[in-house]
């Protein structure tokens, strides 16, 4: 090797070097640091807001004691997944001091415009706290700082990618749900026709309207019932009927009947940007939005889709 090689080589190790102990990650004291909030306490936190470096937002609220989604009319949300990130950010600690400039900010990811989450807490007394999480330098730990510090530290038991700034992270996605075995009678109606199936007590489904040498296939009958019995959401949209949501003319409904009652699931607009449809159960008082592939078999069922195809004999040309 070259002489001049080999100083180079020796300036990219040294580079290196300097590097590591720079930006490791290193205790700012020995009793292990002090809390990021002395005066904070998880139930003392009445709303918490998440947002992300894609511009998805979600706003979480505390109304007469229960967490819920104030932009979708206090859906429900689930209330152990928002304490038990209220816990976690209630007790970070300035123990691991990874920088002290503001420079550093947007390489690790924890500055105002440069961010993997933003997360804003509000008191009960009107106090706002605003911490913004960014790069992950080891599988669960994760970079944080406080706005208003310059300071950047570690938390080692906080992943960025476990606060989800969409609605449906936070609440219960199963929307409609009817148990199948007590099915006994299922329409769907949609642009292509109507469509009637009838359970005769045993398990088998029967069709309608079939002709003479037609038969019905089961498996499909039964992918319909999977889907028309349980669908689960992407996001909660609200209480209010819209007028965009297609519900004056929906692209599929469907009408289960059991010995307990009747219960219908609309399928209404469809978004031409994420594909996903607007979903309204009688189960529920929300309307919600629901990904393509949970309700496509409802929209686009043909009556030919019902039918058990007939074997071709060996040797016969097919039409």
């Amino acid at each position: 090797m070259k002489r001049r090689d080999q100083i180079l080589a020796a300036i990219l190790a040294l580079q290196v070097a300097l590097s590591a102990v720079v930006f490791w990650p290193r205790p700012e004291t020995p009793a292990g640091g002090g809390p990021v909030f002395p005066e904070l306490e998880t139930g003392a936190v009445v709303a918490l807001t998440v947002e992300d470096a894609d511009g998805n937002s979600v706003v979480l609220r505390q109304v007469n004691g229960e967490w819920v989604l104030p932009n979708a009319d206090d859906y429900p949300a689930q209330a152990d997944k928002v304490t038990g990130l209220l816990d976690k950010l209630v007790g970070l600690t300035t123990a691991r001091l990874v920088a002290r400039t503001d420079a550093s900010h947007r390489r690790l990811q924890v500055a105002a415009d440069e961010f993997v989450r933003r997360i804003e807490l509000e008191t009960a007394g009107g106090e706002t706290h605003i911490l913004y999480l960014g790069s992950s330098p080891s599988y669960g730990a994760t970079h944080f700082r406080v706005e208003g510090q310059s300071e950047t530290y570690l938390a080692e038991d906080l992943s960025a990618w476990d606060i989800n700034a969409t609605p449906g992270f936070w609440v219960d996605v199963l929307y409609h749900s009817v148990p199948q075995s007590e099915v006994t009678r299922m329409v769907l109606q949609n642009d292509n026709g109507t469509f009637v199936f009838n359970e005769d007590g045993d398990g088998n489904w029967t069709m309608e309207g079939l002709a003479l040498g037609e038969s019905m296939d089961q498996a499909q009958v039964t992918n319909l019932l999977q889907r028309a019995a349980t669908v689960s959401l992407l996001a909660p949209l609200g209480l209010e009927e819209l007028s965009e949501y297609g519900m004056d003319n929906p692209n599929a409904t469907v009408t289960l009947e059991t010995d307990s009652g009747t219960f219908t699931l609309l399928v209404g607009a469809q978004d031409p940007d994420d594909g996903s449809y607007v979903v309204k159960s009688s189960t529920s008082d929300y309307y919600v939005r629901v990904a393509e592939a949970g309700v496509r078999v409802l929209v686009e069922s043909a009556r030919g889709d019902f039918l058990q195809s007939e074997p071709e004999v060996e040797g016969t040309p097919s039409p």
